[in-house]
């Protein structure tokens, strides 16, 4: 059945409202893409998932979070966890003292079946190669990239049904997220794995998605297939970087544009 988000508002120390009436979808085995600008709610939708709001005094005040059919609106991080949802967060926070190996493991830590961890480990190598050779380094001191690997990595040991990644590609070479997303391609097809992703680069997380929204000011006012969102104008202008016009569009049209909200009519 997948993951449900019907109506969520998001409110902050009882004041601060983020979501508005959020709707949002994520059918099983499909990868769901999550645009926006920064503010717009993208990572507050996350937390609100994985039960993280409560960190930053954060709560659903409307609406309902339903997983599999079961409600998990304002539920508890660990037990979210342990249904299957599993989120990468945003600044590549790997356990730092912690060798690669010891990070890996981590994330097989709620599980019972240890005989196939082993096995697990080795089709991650799969996935990720590099990651052999770095078993005993201290995580600290890996690169960007090989810190992106560490940690999805870490999520597959705990073997979930969702997978939520928040900004994947941030600060990374060009190069390396193109392998990057050609990876998690190949995951999602091969485990047939469900995934929502937020992420900046629109152009690669498109690319690999099967359905997006768009996020503006706590709302989503977009939403389609792939296809959609690769036709559609207003993504092909401002988040592909294409423009219908031949002259150049200038900030006061992109000012202009995001008054009249083109999308929402």
């Amino acid at each position: 059945m997948g993951l449900s988000l019907s109506n969520v508002d998001v409110v902050y120390g009882g004041v601060i409202q983020v979501l508005r009436s959020t709707n949002l979808e994520v059918p099983d085995g499909q990868m769901v893409v999550l645009l926006g600008s920064n503010g717009a709610g993208k990572t507050t939708t996350l937390r609100a998932i994985s039960g993280l709001l409560h960190a930053d005094l954060g709560e659903v005040t409307a609406g309902r979070i339903l997983f599999d059919g079961e409600d998990i609106t304002n539920g508890d991080p660990a037990t979210i966890f342990r249904k299957g949802i599993v989120q990468v967060l945003e600044g590549r926070k790997v356990l730092e003292h912690l060798t690669v190996e010891q990070n890996l493991m981590v994330g097989a830590h709620a599980r019972s079946d240890h005989r196939a961890v082993k096995t697990d480990l080795e089709r991650i190598f799969g996935y990720f190669p590099r990651l052999p050779a770095l078993l005993r380094r201290t995580a600290g001191y890996l690169s960007g990239g090989e810190m992106q690997m560490l940690l999805i990595g870490r999520a597959l040991m705990a073997r979930p049904k969702l997978l939520i990644l928040d900004e994947p590609s941030m600060g990374l070479a060009p190069i390396l997220v193109e392998q990057l997303f050609e990876i998690i391609g190949r995951i999602k097809r091969e485990e047939g794995l469900t995934v929502l992703l937020v992420e900046q680069n629109a152009r690669a997380a498109i690319a690999q998605c099967d359905y997006g929204y768009v996020m503006d000011g706590g709302r989503i006012v977009l939403h389609g297939s792939r296809e959609q969102l690769e036709n559609n104008q207003d993504v092909q202008e401002f988040y592909l970087g294409f423009s219908g016009a031949e002259e150049r569009t200038s900030f006061r049209d992109i000012k202009h544009y995001r008054r009249r909200k083109r999308w929402l009519g």
